[in-house]
């Protein structure tokens, strides 16, 4: 059986024009974060980061800053066009930005310090939001991968 590359990379049970929405969301969230010099850290987590996305998912990032001041108000709207803001919401360290696209794709966007992803020690949460899947997508400093690296399960 012959599969053409995009079939291939394209998580299972999503169409193809949803599968490319979801590539250019990511694509522009890591163009806009590279740019940004306050951005330390930008991570995809979650099922789009496991490559298992479903029709239903939605795109979930953590962007660490050492200005998350920035970010309280609309300029994500603003900079990124991630849709319309539905939902703000505080998980300890990390504040979540949930937007809703006009197809209905819900983009949420955790915004926090890179004190985040501390690895001595790795906090609980910050621990299973990692090993539920992670994929990082700018890195400049070079935390996330040190965040990564502390996740790993060590064999013995």
């Amino acid at each position: 059986m012959h599969r053409d590359d995009q079939s291939a990379n394209r998580p299972t049970g999503l169409s193809p024009t949803r599968s490319a929405e979801i590539t250019r969301v990511i694509d522009r969230v890591t163009r806009w974060a590279t740019e940004r010099e306050d951005v330390v850290g930008l991570l995809l987590v979650g099922s789009c980061a496991r490559n298992a996305a479903r029709p239903d998912s939605d795109i979930d990032f953590v962007l660490l800053t050492t200005d998350q001041a920035r970010y309280c108000d609309d300029s994500l709207v603003k900079e990124l066009g991630p849709g319309e803001l539905i939902r703000i919401r505080s998980w300890g360290p990390i504040t979540e930005r949930r937007y809703s696209t006009a197809s209905g794709l819900e983009v949420e966007i955790g915004i926090g310090s890179p004190t985040w992803a501390e690895t001595d020690p790795v906090d609980p949460g910050t621990h299973r939001v990692v090993t539920d899947g992670a994929r990082v997508l700018h890195d400049p400093v070079g935390i996330l991968t040190g965040l990564l690296a502390a996740c790993r399960p060590t064999w013995h």
